[in-house]
Formats: structure tokens, sequence, C-alpha cells
């Protein structure tokens, strides 16, 4: 059972009812600084911010950066200033990881730093609150606020509404928790506040937790059952976006391709859902709403010269309608993530992942048919209980016969509450672990060198980031694969505007002649900027030959 805890002597019972009332269902934000029907045992005024700065610290995926944007949403709507000083911050948030132990570790390492800068806080100044929130402070709650007394207050993944509440207790001095998890809690109300201006990307997240229940994950123990926003509100999301000049979002889930919006009701049939062939699932077949090939297709029309992306999907929800779609629209990547963990099908099954390496492999062959020049990247664990020594050379000859374009690559590490803590044994020692980690990684290498020199000569397509982190005079931005392509800084032409000679800005759309590759990246030179819409007519080899 999960637990909230809080000290606030002398409740009554109206008090406590109230208290497990608005823990447990989903409250209505703001529309300014000012809350109504606030609890029993606080104030309205207590609930303000009061213009007091706020340092958000965020780690791990993507799904964490989207959460601090929602966070620091709800805190704005109470009152909050936010500050990227953290000497100047009233409140610092950390948004945490829980997949592996090392990112824990970096936590406790982190607190250990800031529990210097809260002991020196003046005194003429208002007290240093900490909160933890995310991933971690669901996992180890109690343990963090009996073990970190400095830790003010704890936020799970769906108690992120409840942030202002548990600051107004912080700063009466008292240790404050919400870690529930939420059956419906999507934040499909909460419009993420992006905090770069620079930015020509966004994350936009369209659901939450994971039903597959792999052994090793950790996730569906940290943030919950799946559920899904509302397309409706997904879409609204992504006009505004549109409207700000953004070039690219990507669509996020821990299984983004097992979306299915129920809110409408004429949707909810018993149409049950259609997996990757040779796929099952370790939860009963799921039936109507719309689904994960409806949403793309309904974002793909917001903007044309908008990039759609989506992470991170399960190999076994990738129907034939959702390929075609991805071949069909120019403004939707060619890019999929296929995480596929292991190359050894006796491994998979210890995983719980529902598939076999064959299916894998074929379900690699029929994406490849369906979307020409697909890029692929993938997941991999290494050292997985009971993996034997054949198992990881099963993984290394998949890296070898896929040929992935990018990879994500760890050592396995064993999370409590898991499947594999509770049925399995992590037999496999510390020092093997890694050994083998350094030859996948070895191997992958290799192997997306050769996949990524496949473009070497070919004209690109290159949304602009910005100025390279490794030189002043390059710029760099992504292709289209999402792998990073670096070129210099030198004036072009605008196809749109002939004979107006332009430099890219974060933002433009430009066409890159690639000349070299890496495992890691693309090297090339700005051939022209243009539009999303426009530029497939000048990556033909005709057109090319001219620029050569």
């Amino acid at each position: 059972m999960e637990f909230q805890r809080i000290s606030a002597p002398g409740w009554r019972l109206d008090q406590f009812q109230h208290f497990l009332r608005s823990a447990s269902t989903p409250q209505e934000k703001p529309s300014s600084p000012e809350v109504e029907d606030p609890p029993p045992y606080l104030t309205v005024d207590e609930l303000l911010g009061r213009q007091r700065k706020v340092y958000l610290e965020t780690y791990g995926c993507q799904m964490n950066v989207n959460d601090t944007e929602i966070a620091w949403s709800i805190l704005q709507k109470s009152g909050y200033l936010r500050t990227s000083n953290l000497q100047e911050a009233d409140v610092i948030l950390l948004v945490t990881c829980s997949i592996r132990e090392k990112a824990e570790q970096t936590i406790w390492n982190r607190l250990h730093q800031l529990k210097a800068l809260k002991t020196k806080r003046s005194r003429s100044r208002v007290p240093l609150r900490i909160g933890i929130l995310g991933c971690m402070a669901e996992r180890l709650k109690e343990e963090i606020l009996n073990r970190e007394k400095m830790v003010d207050l704890l936020a799970g993944p769906d108690a992120y509404r409840d942030l202002p509440r548990l600051l107004a207790l912080a700063e009466s001095g008292q240790q404050a928790a919400n870690v529930l998890l939420s059956l419906d809690e999507t934040y499909a109300d909460v419009m993420p506040v992006q905090t770069s201006r620079s930015a020509t990307s966004a994350f936009v997240s369209i659901m939450r937790g994971c039903d597959n229940m792999c052994s090793y994950c950790i996730v569906p123990f940290t943030r919950g059952r799946e559920r899904s926003r509302p397309v409706a509100s997904i879409l609204e999301e992504v006009r505004k976006l549109s409207g700000q000049g953004l070039k690219e979002v990507t669509l996020l889930g821990q299984n983004v391709n097992s979306f299915r919006d129920n809110s409408e009701v004429q949707f909810n049939n018993a149409v049950p859902t259609s997996l990757s062939r040779g796929f099952t699932t370790n939860y009963k077949t799921k039936q109507g709403g719309l689904r994960f090939a409806h949403l793309l297709d309904q974002v793909s029309r917001v903007d044309p010269e908008m990039r759609i992306r989506f992470t991170s999907p399960h190999p076994k929800d990738f129907p034939d309608e959702v390929l075609q779609l991805i071949h069909e629209r120019d403004n939707i990547c060619k890019q999929i993530h296929l995480p596929a963990q292991s190359g050894s099908s006796r491994v998979l099954e210890a995983m719980h992942r529902g598939y076999s390496r064959e299916a894998y492999v074929e379900l690699i062959h029929h994406i490849r048919e369906s979307i020409p020049g697909v890029s692929l990247s993938s997941d991999f664990i290494a050292g997985f209980c009971g993996e034997t020594e054949e198992d990881h050379l099963q993984t290394v000859s998949l890296l070898r016969e896929v040929q992935y374009n990018m990879g994500f690559l760890f050592a396995y590490s064993m999370r409590q509450k898991t499947r594999a803590y509770h049925r399995l044994q992590d037999d496999v020692p510390g020092e093997v672990k890694i050994r083998r980690l350094e030859e996948l990684i070895t191997v992958f290498r290799e192997e997306a060198t050769t996949a990524n020199k496949t473009s070497v000569g070919c004209a690109q397509l290159v949304l602009v980031e910005g100025l390279s982190k490794r030189s002043a005079t390059d710029l760099c931005g992504r292709n289209d694969g999402n792998l990073k392509v670096i070129f210099p800084d030198t004036e072009m032409e605008d196809v749109s505007n002939p004979g107006l000679r332009v430099r890219a800005q974060p933002g433009d759309y430009v066409l890159v002649k690639i000349t070299s590759a890496s495992s890691q990246s693309l090297k090339g030179h700005v051939l022209c900027r243009t539009t999303l819409k426009d530029s497939s007519a000048y990556c033909s080899p005709g057109w090319m030959a001219t620029q050569s």
C-alpha cells in the first residue's frame, strides 16, 4: 500500500477526509496565483508561492524533462518564480530517476552537496526547502525522509498537482510527502511551460505508466498503470507549440505506441488491439479506444513543417497501419526506436518481453520493407539474471545482424519490487557484466559506423539546433534519423528566396551534404536553406549531381 506521510497535529475528522480526498483525486489547476477551497489545516495565503524562487534540476529520461515542465507550470500558477541560480533559490526540487542503482546514487550524492548549502543558509533569508520529485520519491519514500532529514518534501510522478500544499506544509517545518499512484492522472489540463526561448523542439507526454511488467523494470512500480491523455488535449498542446514556432515534437510515453484514448464513449467499441506478428502481451488484450495510429495521423496534420517523433515504444505495438503512416507522411520521422534488450530468446523469455529473437528479427525486416531507409535504434541490457556466455554472444550477433544507427546499452542493475527481484538470481558477476557491456558497445560502434557511412555523399535534411559544443565555427542539428549532424556556419542560398544568401538559425531546415560519418554523428557542408515540404525535391540523385 502506498503512503502519505505528514505531520499535522490536532486534525479533525473533516480535515483528515479533505486530506485523503485531495491526495487521491486530480485537482483543477488555478488560473491565477489564488487557491480555491484550501484544505482546512492551511490558509489560502499559505498555499501561495509569494514569489519564492524555485530551482529545478532534472535527471533521467525524457519523461522527467516533461515532468519538470509540468511541475513548473503548476508552481508558476501558484505564484512561484523560477531561477537558474542555485544560490538564490528558496526551493530546490530534484526530478529523479530510479531505473538503475547508479541513477539513485547520483541523487544521494547531490543531496549530500545540497546539505552544506542548506546549513550555510543565512538566517536573514527564508529557510531553504529541498524536495525529491519523480520515480525515486515513489520507490524509496520512507528511506529518503528517514535517511536525509534535510529533505522537506517528496512528490511522486502522479502528485505534482499537490506541490503547492506540500511546500506550504514544508514551510511550517514539517516533512511532507505524497507518493500515491493514480489510475487516471495524465495532467491533460496542465500545459507544460517551455523554459528555453531558443528551443526548436519539445516533448509532449501522451500517456503515463506501463502495463508490460518486464521482469527487470521498475517503471510499473514507480509510475503506475498505463493511462492515456485525451487526443483533444494532446492536439491542443501541439498546436500551441506550433504557434510558438517550434519545429519538432516528440510524443512521449513509457510504452508510447500502446496509446489508447477511452475518453470518447463512441470509440469504446470491441475492436481488439492489433499486435506485431509473433508478439504477445503479459496482460489481457485491450479493446476499444482511439489508438496510436489515429493520434499519429492527427498530430502530423497540425503543421506540415513540424517534425513528429515518438519514444519509447514496445516492439509488440507496431501494426501495419502505424508503419504505413510513418512511410506516407513527410513530417513523421523515418526513425524507430525498437528496444530489443537481448538477442537470446531464452533471456527474452526470462525478461518477460513477449517475443523471441526470431519474431524480433522478422519485425525488423518488415519495418525496413515498409519504410525504406528507416533509421533504427535500440536498448540492450548486459548481464541479466542467468545470462550465459552463449546468450551474450547471441546479443552480439543481433547487433551485427541489424546494424542499428543508434543504441543505448547498460549493465543490468537489479531493482527491488520487480519480478526479477522476487523470482530470479542476480548471478552474473559485476566484472562480467562490465566486460560484456564493453564488448556490446564496441560491436555497436563498429556496426553503427558502417550503417551511418551509407549517408556519405547524400543530402540530409537537418533541423538546426544551434552552435556545435565543440566548435564556435560549426553548427549542429539532427537529421530525420535523429542523428547529430555537424557542418560549418557559412552563408547559403535560401531556396524560397532565389538570390538571397543567409546564415542558418536555430529552427531552420537546411540541406547538408554528408562527407563523413561515425557511430555518433555525421559531418558535412551546407547546401541551402529549405522547408520540410520542399526538401524532397532537392535530395534527388539528379539534383545532388549538380552540387558535386
